[in-house]
């Protein structure tokens, strides 16, 4: 009898914790204050000392290769970890070296996991048509005409390419290539000599 009863103890416990995990996060409530005009014409809604603290809450979007990507509402003084485990933890194999875990969340930011250190092509690499002195094209930056001058890529590829990196934040190795629709792996070894992340 005991047994039945820490059973079901523990199936409600799970249940749960279950449905409380899946609770999508409030949004805090937008100001309605005017916004205050910025050198440049941009505008940014007035901050008082006290605004961040009163609210008690930072929002931010935490995008890329994690399992629930969006808007995700934290305590005030939440951390780079805390924004990762809101939004599911990081998918898989994620590289997360790049991010600071430790690092305290600004309100507004974008975290963006498992996405390029930099939104630059690498060192010494020019982001160019492949045949041009070398120069190598970045999946991460390049437009479509420019992903078109590639060896096997045509309008739907380089849409297909655009597409998955809009989705998923960005490559983080040529090898991503295979996940996007119509590469293949003879595709794939045609491009690695040409392209960067």
């Amino acid at each position: 009898m005991a047994v039945v009863a820490v059973l079901a103890a523990t199936g409600l416990a799970v249940t749960a914790w279950w449905v409380a995990r899946d609770r999508p996060e409030p949004v805090a409530p937008v100001s309605a204050q005017p916004a205050a005009p910025l050198v440049g014409g941009e505008t940014l809604a007035p901050v008082s000392p006290s605004s961040s603290a009163s609210r008690g809450s930072v929002t931010v979007d935490v995008a890329g290769e994690v399992r629930r990507p969006g808007i995700v509402v934290l305590d005030h003084g939440a951390r780079v970890t805390d924004a990762l485990k809101a939004a599911g933890g990081a998918r898989r194999g994620v590289d997360l070296t790049s991010l600071n875990l430790a690092r305290v969340l600004v309100d507004g930011e974008q975290i963006l996991v498992g996405g390029p250190r930099g939104g630059s092509p690498a060192a010494g690499v020019t982001a160019g048509a492949p045949g041009r002195s070398g120069a190598l094209v970045n999946l991460n930056t390049a437009g479509q005409a420019e992903l078109e001058t590639l060896p096997g890529v045509g309008p739907v590829t380089a849409q297909a390419i655009i597409a998955w990196r809009e989705t998923t934040g960005g490559f983080t190795s040529i090898d991503e290539l295979l996940e996007v629709d119509g590469i293949g792996e003879k595709t794939l070894a045609s491009l690695t000599p040409h392209v960067t992340v």
